[in-house]
């Protein structure tokens, strides 16, 4: 077997490697994954059902390709216990900007990196038959009676204006309304006991990166709640690595658990056609495609399923199962931001952060964001266009401040054209 510290080294080494391959200075500057492969292997140990043993902490403290403080094992098992799936690194939305600018593929190839690493544990650690008793902590069993606070819960009129606050998306938020009054007269139809046809809740989102799909999606979650429809309203986001693991069975566990941790709200399923690739009838992906559609129709009353990604790629994800279309049959159409949407996006982000724009820099940002738009293509980020914009904006900014002495407030808020250049 494999020792912890030949473990660490390999790690290491295919740590670098990617590191080194990454086409852009900043991005190897920023590309730090020990902490996103430890909080995925605590949450998929939690969501596996796997009992931790000494040795397992072992290999959680080898992945580090840079020195930092090792988890003991009593407290290993407390974060495995209280695992939650983690959230998106910082460094994978770089990555994703990086490919939509160089046309590279760099974080679907960390995302294989990942679920290797996690399934290469897997066969160093096999599943152990005992579990070593755990010291109790004085007062957890009392903490963990308590129940969780319940988070403010904005009004149905304070959500509804959120959705319109959303830039462009005109005929999506229409339809999110048109959807909305027709599951409220349901509703009221049922409490006077007449007859509702058969309807299903679950979505398909079609559109291109940056074009607000999981912003809708997390409103759609709440505005449900505030309705009754969904008893909590939160949104778990997840993709192919989030419900695929490497063996005969696992992935059902692994989606499973994901549909738990869901239910009572809406799981968002992104780039759902991912699960079905065109390479054969043994991919895993199906396996988990069966589990969603068992509970899509098991617990229909209290989780809506999303799926989500390009038009032209979805239309083989909805037809790889008989069941899918079936199950998904309210189709929106995320379209591309249009020139003025994305100079207001890219205004929003200047008011939200303390900039203010000359005349002349909105000008700029107009002109560009326009060419950018009419030279779009399948890469097109959209509101992942303008913040690439923005942020480049406030680097060059900020070279140009720091040269001054004494600047003031205003002349450290401004946005200048020049600093638009690219």
């Amino acid at each position: 077997m494999e020792s912890a510290k030949e473990f660490q080294e390999s790690y290491r080494k295919i740590v670098l490697a990617f590191r080194r391959a990454l086409p852009d200075p900043g991005l190897r500057l920023h590309f730090r994954p020990d902490e996103d492969l430890r909080a995925c292997l605590l949450y998929h140990w939690k969501t596996m059902g796997i009992i931790l043993t000494p040795e397992h902490a072992l290999y959680y403290n080898a992945l580090q390709s840079e020195p930092q403080e090792e988890a003991l094992f009593w407290d290993l098992v407390s974060r495995t216990d209280h695992a939650l799936p983690p959230p998106e690194p910082p460094f994978l939305s770089r990555l994703r900007r990086g490919d939509e600018r160089l046309g590279t593929r760099s974080a679907a190839k960390y995302q294989d990196l990942r679920q290797s690493i996690l399934e290469r544990v897997d066969a160093i650690l096999p599943i152990q038959d005992h579990q070593v008793p755990r010291p109790a902590v004085q007062g957890e069993a009392a903490l963990s009676r308590l129940p969780d606070p319940e988070p403010d819960t904005p009004s149905l009129e304070a959500l509804l204006a959120e959705l319109d606050a959303l830039h462009g998306l005109d005929t999506v938020k229409a339809e999110v309304r048109s959807l909305m009054n027709l599951v409220k007269v349901r509703r009221l139809r049922e409490a006077e006991g007449l007859p509702v046809p058969p309807m299903s809740l679950h979505m398909v989102f079609l559109g291109n990166p940056g074009t607000g799909k999981t912003t809708v999606a997390r409103l759609i979650g709440k505005l449900y709640k505030a309705i009754g429809v969904l008893s909590k309203g939160q949104l778990v986001e997840v993709d192919r690595a989030g419900l695929v693991a490497g063996y005969t069975g696992q992935t059902a566990l692994k989606t499973r658990a994901v549909i738990d941790s869901a239910l009572g709200g809406v799981l968002f399923l992104d780039e759902a056609y991912a699960l079905a690739p065109e390479r054969g009838e043994q991919d895993f992906g199906r396996e988990a495609i069966e589990v969603l559609l068992r509970a899509m129709e098991d617990h229909r009353q209290d989780l809506v399923v999303i799926a989500a990604g390009y038009p032209g790629p979805m239309e083989r994800f909805l037809h790889s199962n008989p069941g899918l279309q079936s199950r998904f049959n309210k189709y929106l159409i995320f379209d591309d931001y249009d020139a003025a949407a994305l100079l207001a996006i890219f205004q929003g982000l200047c008011q939200t952060n303390g900039y203010t724009l000359s005349a002349a820099a909105q000008d700029h940002a107009a002109a560009l964001l326009q060419a950018r738009y009419a030279a779009r293509d399948e890469r097109f980020g959209n509101a992942r266009e303008v913040r690439n914009l923005f942020e480049a904006a406030v680097t060059r900014q900020a070279d140009r401040v720091a040269a001054l002495e004494t600047p003031s407030r205003a002349v450290l808020m401004a946005l200048e054209a020049e600093d638009l250049s690219v």
